[in-house]
C-alpha cells in the first residue's frame, strides 16, 4: 500500500473552500431547496404549514432545526411517485429499495440530478486515488439497486474504464480480475471477503492482484475489516457512504491519503446529529443519528430525512468539509438484549480478532419464555484452529466487552452462509414482533 499526495489542480474548487464560502452555498442551495418542495411536494407543504414554518423562516442554517423530519415511512406512504418534486416526465431514472420491509421506497432523479450523481461519485473516486484511465471493478449489484449504476457512472465520468461485473459468480469475478487487472472495485466490505477467500481457494495469493484500491460501502464496517481486507488483499480499503433516498453512493467518501472516516460532500447534502429518541439536534461532534437535506436535487427534495445511522460529525481533514466518523449501527437495528444494546459491529470487531477465525459471523436472536437468546455464529480459517478454544474464547470476551451472555457456534471453514449480491445478512431476530 502506497501512501498518496494530491496536488491543488486535482481538487475542485468547493473541496478547498473557505467555511465562510462553503456555509454562503449551503444557505443559498437550502432555501432553495426548502422552496422547491414547499412548491411542488403536496406532502412537504402540508408537514411545514402543519409544523408552522415556511421556507422563508430560514434566516440561518441553524434555523433548519425548525423543519419537519422525513421518514422512510413518509417515502412508502408516498408510494410511488408522491414525492416527486417534477412531472413524471422529467424523470430520467427510477431506483428503489429492497423493501424488504413493506413496500420499497422509490426515488427519482432528473438528467440533472444523474449528472450531479455522477460528478459526486467521480469526485469520490478520485479522492480514493483513482485517475482517468484506470481500471474500475464494479461488483455492486446492478438494477433497482442504487450501487451499481451510481459507481458505473461516477467512474465512466472520471475517464476510468468500466468492468460492470455486477455481484455474484464469484469464480468467474477472479478470473475477470485476473485477466483484465483491474486498479480499483468497488463492492461490499462482505462481498470482498468472500472474494478473497475464493483467491485462496483457488491457490491464488490475493495480494498479488492488479488491484490497489478498494472503495468498499453499502453496509457499516469496522476498522478491524479494514485491517484486515488492506492485510489480506495487499490493498488500501476506502470507505464510501450513501442511500438511495438522499441519492445513492457517493453522498460521502473517504481520502485515500488519510482515511479517517468519509468526507461529506457538504455542498450538496446538509448534514445533522440528532437525539433520535428527542430528535433534538446535538452539539457538533456528539454521537446521534445522522440527518440529511438535499441541497440540490431536482426530483426527490429530501428534507431532514432520518437515515437512523448512528455517527458522529467531525471536522475537515483532507478537504474542507466535514467528515463522518464510522457507522456505529442504527438506531432502528440496534439490538436490546436484557436491556444491553448491542450493535452487529461490536461482535464484528471480537471476531475478527479472534484467531482461528475467518471473520464471517451471523447473529441469530431468539426468545424463550420471556427471555432473549443470542447465538453467535462463525466459523474457522481455512488454515484451521480448534473450535472448542475459540468458541469459549469468544464467548467469553462478548460477556466482558459488551456484557452480553451468548452461545457461540464455530463452524467448519465455508459454513456461514456467504452473501453473493448486496449486503450480508448479519443479523436473523426470530423474536415475535410488537403489536
Amino acid at each position: 500500500m502506497t501512501v498518496k499526495t494530491f496536488q491543488p489542480d486535482d481538487l475542485e474548487p468547493i473541496e478547498r473552500a473557505s467555511q465562510d464560502e462553503l456555509r454562503a452555498l449551503q444557505l443559498q442551495r437550502l432555501r432553495w431547496s426548502l422552496q422547491h418542495a414547499y412548491e411542488n411536494v403536496p406532502h412537504y407543504k402540508a408537514a411545514f404549514d402543519a409544523k408552522g414554518v415556511h421556507p422563508s423562516d430560514l434566516k440561518d442554517l441553524s434555523d433548519l432545526r425548525l423543519f419537519p423530519f422525513t421518514t422512510k415511512q413518509v417515502l412508502r406512504d408516498n408510494y410511488p411517485f408522491g414525492l416527486f418534486a417534477v412531472p413524471r416526465e422529467q424523470v430520467s431514472r427510477i431506483h428503489a429499495s429492497s423493501g424488504t420491509t413493506g413496500k420499497p421506497t422509490v426515488v427519482g432523479y432528473t438528467q440533472q440530478d444523474i449528472d450531479t450523481w455522477a460528478d459526486l461519485v467521480a469526485r469520490s473516486l478520485r479522492a480514493a486515488g483513482a485517475r482517468r484511465g484506470d481500471i474500475v471493478h464494479v461488483a455492486y449489484g446492478y438494477g433497482l439497486f442504487t450501487g451499481g449504476l451510481g459507481a458505473h457512472y461516477g467512474a465512466e465520468r472520471l475517464g476510468c474504464t468500466v468492468i460492470p461485473m455486477s455481484g455474484g459468480q464469484t469464480e468467474k469475478q477472479v478470473q475477470l480480475i485476473q485477466d483484465f487487472k483491474p486498479d480499483l472495485i468497488m463492492v461490499t466490505p462482505s462481498y470482498m471477503q468472500v472474494l478473497i477467500e475464493e483467491f485462496v481457494r483457488q491457490g491464488l495469493d490475493p495480494r498479488a492482484s492488479s488491484l490497489k484500491t478498494g472503495v468498499f460501502g453499502a453496509e457499516p464496517w469496522t476498522e478491524a475489516m479494514r485491517r484486515e481486507i488492506e492485510q489480506k488483499a495487499g490493498i488500501d480499503a476506502v470507505d464510501i457512504y450513501g442511500l438511495s433516498e438522499v441519492m445513492g453512493p457517493g453522498v460521502a467518501s473517504e481520502c485515500i491519503e488519510t482515511k479517517d472516516g468519509p468526507v461529506i460532500w457538504e455542498d450538496h447534502f446538509y448534514p445533522e446529529i440528532i437525539d433520535p429518541e428527542t430528535g433534538e439536534v446535538l452539539p457538533e461532534g456528539s454521537e446521534g443519528e445522522l440527518v440529511f437535506t438535499s441541497l440540490s436535487k431536482q426530483a426527490l427534495p429530501v428534507i431532514r430525512y432520518r437515515t437512523r445511522d448512528l455517527t458522529r460529525l467531525l471536522p475537515p481533514t483532507a478537504r474542507s468539509m466535514r467528515r463522518m466518523g464510522k457507522i456505529v449501527g442504527r438506531s432502528d437495528d440496534m439490538l436490546i438484549i436484557r436491556g444491553v444494546n448491542l450493535f452487529p459491529t461490536q461482535i464484528e470487531e471480537l471476531v475478527l480478532a479472534e484467531p482461528g477465525l475467518s471473520g464471517q459471523y451471523q447473529i441469530v436472536v431468539n426468545r424463550s419464555g420471556h427471555l432473549d437468546e443470542v447465538e453467535v455464529r462463525c466459523e474457522l480459517s481455512a488454515s484451521g484452529g480448534d473450535a472448542g478454544t475459540a468458541s469459549k474464547s469468544l464467548q467469553h470476551r462478548i460477556k466482558t466487552l459488551i456484557g452480553v451472555s451468548t452461545k457461540v457456534t464455530v463452524g467448519a471453514p465455508d459454513s456461514i452462509e456467504r452473501t453473493l449480491v448486496g449486503k450480508a445478512r448479519r443479523v436473523v431476530d426470530n423474536r415475535p414482533k410488537s403489536k
